[in-house]
């Protein structure tokens, strides 16, 4: 039996004291819906939002008879995320039945893979905000397999305590990703990052939309704590059913001060399944591990062993894109990007196709990507826009900053220039001429504008020969004012000063 416990309400400086004490050791579960149009083993749309039980027929109801299929793209979309995880195919893999009851599993069993997955012994890396793979963090894959989806229960209740329960199976069948991490991860900030990381793999090769509200990217967390030096583990708490990266990493703070008060008050950690209340902000008991299910695991008898050649395996192979690590290393060597930015611009596959074709049509890639990262992002933001729905294309900001490297502009104009273009959809070039904001660089021009501005301050003048340098400000402002912000503002303070130093 565990200790009783107050209820954790973990900040920094209590994590820190408990980290300092003892060592966290998590691994993670994750469950992601593959983006077939069809179900694992039967013809029954995916599509998700359809009328309860709209989406079945006798092989996902279960029916006696009813004989499965295997979805080959299913297999494709597996073997594909595999390799974007470093993990091994293994060229035969079996699946099983795993019995248990449940109400929204209608055969009584789910078909899965036990002891022979699809692949296995893969790797994530964690940069902590580097890119470099030297400085990275590996978490090892356990495994992936692949599975079916089971239903959804949805519990009614009232105030007289009286429960109806629902059962909706559309989902039921639906083609799943099992991946299992090794206990590698130390910290709640790397499991975000884990996750993190994974979803973006996910999402870059394409084989899940990775939407946690539709349930299409599930995590279960196990955790443990054993004091600092010890080589054993401690006894392990699953935590099931997080849906949000947030609930994950408050879940596992408070799991891991939870297990540390238990067992600083000399209580022992019970081996058990907890879920996350969302409303109270704790885990709370869910069942004894010690009365956990035998799923009596047996080879599938209506599957043959599924065989992944060498051949197909070099198929699927040809499909996978460039990946973030290898694409945020890119980006630092071919475009002299900080390991931050290059992080930030490959965070999705859109985001980061979106700055190279900003940045081969702008001189300055850097530059380029400050103005995709700044104004793009947060004018995006605050219109409530995908980047897919930008009114100002890649190749349009391009041009922008091609005129702010080459003095038509300045990178104050420029705002301007963008808003004009974000609200309108019309290029650079036009907004400039239409608005004559074109940047006035010619020396002879700004040195008559300096000339009348000295010429009308002769107090100014006087104070500033005197002594009072600080005046110089205010005659920039004066030419600026007169040229009405178009003047290039390095000409202006080389010219002016140069004016005013003389006799």
């Amino acid at each position: 039996m565990s200790a009783t416990t107050t209820s954790p309400n973990t900040d920094n400086a209590t994590m820190d004291a408990i980290l300092r004490k003892y060592e966290p050791v998590i691994g993670l579960e994750v469950h992601c819906q593959l983006l077939t149009g069809s179900k694992i083993f039967c013809g029954c749309s995916t599509k998700f939002g359809a009328p309860p039980n709209a989406h079945t027929c006798p092989v996902c109801l279960g029916m006696p008879g009813a004989l499965p299929v295997l979805n080959r793209t299913a297999v494709e979309m597996a073997v594909k995320a595999s390799m974007a995880i470093n993990c091994t195919i293994n060229s035969k893999s079996i699946f099983a039945r795993k019995n248990y009851f449940y109400p929204d599993l209608p055969k009584g069993y789910q078909i899965s893979q036990f002891d022979q997955p699809i692949a296995e012994h893969g790797w994530i890396l964690l940069h902590g905000g580097g890119a470099e793979e030297g400085n990275a963090k590996k978490i090892g894959i356990t495994r992936l397999h692949m599975e079916e989806d089971a239903g959804k229960s949805i519990h009614d209740g009232f105030a007289d305590s009286y429960q109806r329960t629902y059962v909706d199976l559309n989902r039921s069948g639906t083609p799943l990703a099992e991946i299992v991490s090794e206990p590698d991860i130390r910290t709640p900030e790397e499991a975000y990052e884990y996750l993190t990381r994974l979803k973006q793999i996910l999402l870059y090769v394409g084989v899940s939309d990775c939407n946690m509200e539709e349930g299409s990217l599930r995590c279960d967390a196990n955790v443990s704590i054993r004091p600092i030096g010890q080589k054993e583990f401690g006894t392990k708490v699953e935590v099931k059913n997080l849906n949000s990266f947030r609930f994950l990493q408050k879940s596992l703070e408070y799991e891991i001060e939870r297990q540390a008060q238990v067992l600083d008050s000399g209580g022992k950690v019970a081996q058990e399944t907890r879920l996350w209340n969302t409303s109270q902000n704790r885990t709370e008991s869910m069942r004894s591990k010690e009365q956990a299910h035998d799923y009596r695991y047996f080879p599938e008898p209506d599957l043959l062993p599924l065989i992944v050649s060498e051949k197909w395996q070099a198929e699927i192979r040809g499909g996978i894109p460039e990946l973030p690590d290898a694409k945020r290393v890119r980006f630092m060597s071919d475009y002299g990007l900080s390991e931050y930015d290059a992080d930030v611009l490959t965070g999705t596959q859109s985001l980061a196709d979106y700055f190279e074709r900003a940045a081969k049509g702008a001189p300055d890639a850097k530059l380029a990507a400050n103005w995709v990262m700044g104004e793009l992002l947060g004018a995006l933001n605050s219109a409530g826009l995908e980047l897919t729905a930008s009114p100002v294309s890649a190749e349009r900001l391009g041009e922008l900053v091609k005129l702010i490297h080459d003095g038509t502009i300045s990178g104050k104009m420029a705002k301007d220039v963008f808003a004009k273009m974000f609200s309108t959809g019309k290029t650079a070039q036009n907004v400039v001429e239409e608005s004559g904001l074109k940047q006035i660089t010619d020396d002879g021009a700004i040195l008559d504008v300096i000339k009348r501005v000295i010429a009308g301050n002769p107090n100014q003048l006087g104070q500033y020969r005197s002594g009072k340098t600080a005046l110089f400000g205010y005659f920039v402002g004066q030419v600026m004012k007169e040229t009405k912000g178009q003047a290039n503002p390095a000409k202006v303070n080389d010219l002016l000063k140069a004016e005013l130093e003389k006799s």
